[in-house]
């Protein structure tokens, strides 16, 4: 994103070594931060990049971090170092630059390898210290899931950079395209979907790793499911995932034990195959007694409970017309895609695909309380409670004024009478995903 940039600088003295490593200062310091390119009379003219001292390379550039500790195939400052393709990614211009007052060669194999190999070992400076480690109990992060490479990556909410890389899924030979992720209650867990897998994963955010995972593979459950969304009890004990297929599943999960919980779950002993067509956007009451699940086409929302293990449902229909849960040869209908419930689970907010607006449903009555239009093709929100505003990702929105850009983000007042605020329109292509830091008033698309 265009918002990142470098940090602006501290005062500290910058050591000769720039408390890099003796072996990574000789490369960085003696062939980098040099006059024309990266210290601190040019760096703004090499795209915002100082690296005078590992804390200012810490700061990143104009295009975001320049290396990303335990990551070097995803750290940018390698790519422009290299100039074998054997060794892995490479870019131009090629750095070192050569220039009259500092004619340089480009780096051989071993320097290569010798800042490829720090970086792999967590990118540490000369005393040891790794970048981003310090503070991992209150370190504010955001979590973005990477679906064509396995990846979850791990943003630093205060530089806005990315600080980690975390692999993801359970077979190195398939991609199992991560794609929901959510944080607990307490932000010590996020937990992670996967759409091409059969897992959901728990990952510590003190150590950001994958520390667990649940098989949802049982017969019962028919294996790969497409496992979607993920929704987290307002206590954090339990979790929800749906399986976007035809015949489809919502799958509770124990987060404690990562085991699944047969008794709060949808699958082919409970009618699965009859009730709950391509489920997609999850919610619950306050209890997490009742359940809501879109149905991806159609105009249901499922409300449903259990009893004894005994699943009771209902088709709560989202435009006033008759139930339809299943697609419809007209595509007249909304199409609901997700789902999320108001901060006091008195409501709930829908976004149809087809119809290209937002339903706010009573979770009581199931009655039908508005419906704001907004861009085409709605998809993904997430709320600012605190100033009772709703966004709303609406992907294949025309009106986006940008040369070569597609889609905007509505951002909706939930207090009746729900209204509008403002449309967003940004530099972005089918924007999808949303999350919202309240904490420093920004959203991140």
């Amino acid at each position: 994103t265009h918002a990142l940039g470098s940090m602006p600088l501290d005062v500290t003295v910058v050591a000769a070594d720039g408390n890099f490593p003796q072996p990574i200062a000789r490369i960085i310091v003696n062939k980098c931060a040099i006059s024309g390119c990266h210290n601190a009379a040019s760096y703004k003219n090499a795209a915002g990049l100082l690296l005078d001292s590992w804390e200012h390379m810490l700061n990143g550039s104009a295009n975001g971090a320049a290396v990303i500790a335990y990551s070097p195939k995803y750290s940018p400052l390698l790519y422009f170092v290299n100039t074998d393709p054997a060794l892995g990614t490479t870019a131009t211009p090629t750095m070192p630059q050569s220039t009259t007052t500092y004619p340089q060669s480009p780096l051989s194999k071993d320097e290569y390898n010798t800042l490829a190999n720090w970086i792999a070992s967590g990118a540490p400076d000369k005393k040891g210290n790794i970048p981003f480690a310090a503070n991992p109990d209150t370190r504010q992060k955001l979590y973005l899931t990477n679906q064509g490479c396995d990846l979850v990556a791990v943003i630093d909410a205060q530089s806005r950079l990315v600080m980690r890389y975390i692999p993801v899924g359970t077979n190195a030979g398939q991609t199992e395209s991560p794609h929901d992720i959510k944080v607990d209650r307490d932000g010590r867990y996020a937990y992670l979907s996967l759409y091409g897998g059969t897992y959901v994963q728990q990952i510590d955010t003190r150590t950001d790793t994958v520390v667990a995972s649940a098989n949802l593979a049982s017969s019962a459950l028919g294996g790969t499911g497409q496992w979607n969304i993920l929704y987290l009890s307002p206590v954090s004990s339990s979790l929800m995932v749906s399986g976007l297929v035809a015949n489809g599943y919502v799958v509770n999960v124990n987060t404690a034990t990562m085991q699944v919980n047969p008794l709060l779950t949808v699958d082919i002993n409970t009618g699965g195959t009859d009730v709950f067509r391509n489920p997609h956007g999850l919610g619950s009451n306050a209890t997490f007694d009742t359940f809501y699940t879109t149905l991806q086409y159609g105009n249901v929302v499922t409300k449903y409970w259990f009893t004894g293990g005994v699943l009771h449902y209902k088709y709560v229909s989202i435009n006033g017309r008759p139930p339809v849960p299943t697609i419809t040869a007209t595509g007249s209908n909304p199409d609901p895609h997700q789902l999320t419930m108001a901060p006091g689970y008195d409501r709930y907010f829908v976004t149809c695909q087809s119809t290209n607006e937002v339903c706010i449903m009573d979770a009581l009555t199931d009655a039908v309380l508005d419906s704001i239009p907004v861009g085409t093709y709605p998809q993904e929100m997430t709320l600012a409670p605190s100033k009772n505003y709703l966004f709303v990702t609406c992907t294949e929105d025309a009106s986006n004024p940008l040369p070569g850009r597609s889609g905007s983000v509505y951002v909706i007042d939930y207090t009746p009478p729900a209204h509008i605020v403002k449309v967003l329109y940004g530099d972005f292509y089918q924007p999808h995903g949303v999350a919202v830091d309240e904490q420093n008033g920004l959203i991140y698309i």
